[in-house]
């Protein structure tokens, strides 16, 4: 995977490696006797060599079958899959509710938390988990999204592009001052990182199991409050309080995912596999599963495209589910046609 493949986006160094995935590098996929050859010879003064050597020829199934009983791809691709479920799902009450773009600024919020977590511990010494601050950055910017902007006089599409690109801009501010860690800070932005760590593909599987079951314990409440909020207020629905655990949803499952696979296949998952699914089905319940669906499919997919065809994994991704939306756009398309 080129710009941003094996090389560019690895998270790890050789020990991490090991440690992570109890086994030697040589032994993993991508390291051909011609890789040896490279790894044998002394490197020239100043040139840093990265963990993996990408061999020269294309990667093969059976590189990618030995990388995956290793963990080496199996931990990547579950999480995609894992993580385009449960945003799926999400994205499905975002798009009914026309805020498709909340669910960016919260991305790029949580990038800038990661990168805010990376400097802190450059610069002070002080160790801050990348998750928590993706996590406080995301609820930072939801509280923002989430003030009523009446008092504001601010539209609120207004109030979501401006956080949106201050967010976006802060990112690349910060993580211009972090030349140590500038692998893993494109990797958080664009999705770029091959490899996930254990502990990230656990806090994926964790945090987004509860809340997947936090949404659809809270799936007729999310659609009363979102197709009709004047109504439900008038029945005693607590329409704010059900808006913001959506948003708030939205953010810890973003923040998670975004330091596993990085702030764009996150904001695609998000909206895309929900918009497709929409056109395609009426029934919401449908809609749920088909989105899931989607999400998982670009998610795994996406990773093997990025891997076969050596492309940035998260671009990848990103650019399956925008085609699976367009293919479900041309069939809904096809259905009214006929009617």
């Amino acid at each position: 995977m080129s710009d941003g493949g094996v090389d560019g986006g690895s998270l790890f160094d050789d020990g991490e490696l090991e440690q992570a995935f109890g086994t030697e590098l040589g032994a993993g996929p991508g390291h051909s006797d011609a890789g040896a050859e490279v790894q044998d010879q002394d490197p020239p003064a100043e040139t840093h060599h990265a963990s993996i050597v990408v061999p020269e020829k294309s990667p093969t199934w059976a590189e990618f079958e030995n990388g995956w009983h290793i963990g080496l791809y199996r931990d990547p691709v579950l999480c995609g899959v894992f993580a385009g479920v449960v945003l799926g799902v999400l994205g499905v009450f975002v798009v009914l509710r026309r805020a498709i773009f909340v669910t960016a600024a919260v991305s790029q919020g949580a990038a800038l938390g990661v990168a805010v977590a990376f400097l802190i511990q450059i610069r002070l010494g002080t160790e801050v988990p990348p998750v928590v601050g993706a996590l406080g950055m995301a609820l930072v910017v939801t509280a923002v999204l989430t003030l009523r902007t009446e008092r504001l006089r601010l539209p609120r599409e207004t109030l979501v592009g401006l956080t949106y690109l201050a967010a976006s801009a802060a990112a690349v501010l910060v993580g211009d001052r972090i030349t140590q860690e500038s692998h893993d800070i494109a990797a958080i932005l664009f999705g770029t990182a091959v490899l996930v760590r254990p502990v990230d593909l656990m806090l994926v599987e964790f945090v987004g199991s509860g809340v997947l079951l936090v949404a659809l314990a809270s799936y007729r409440g999310f659609l009363f409050a979102g197709f009709d909020p004047e109504g439900a207020r008038v029945v005693g629905v607590p329409v704010r309080l059900l808006d913001l655990l959506l948003w708030v949803l939205v953010a810890v499952e973003v923040s998670v995912a975004t330091r596993a696979i990085g702030a764009l296949p996150v904001f695609a998952f998000a909206v895309l596999p929900g918009m497709a699914a929409l056109a395609l089905v009426e029934r919401i319940r449908w809609g749920l599963l088909l989105a899931a669906l989607i999400g998982a499919t670009a998610g795994g997919l996406g990773y093997l495209f990025a891997f076969f065809f050596e492309f940035p994994v998260g671009a990848s991704q990103a650019t399956l589910a925008t085609l699976i939306l367009l293919v479900c756009l041309a069939i809904a398309r096809l259905r009214r046609g006929r009617t």
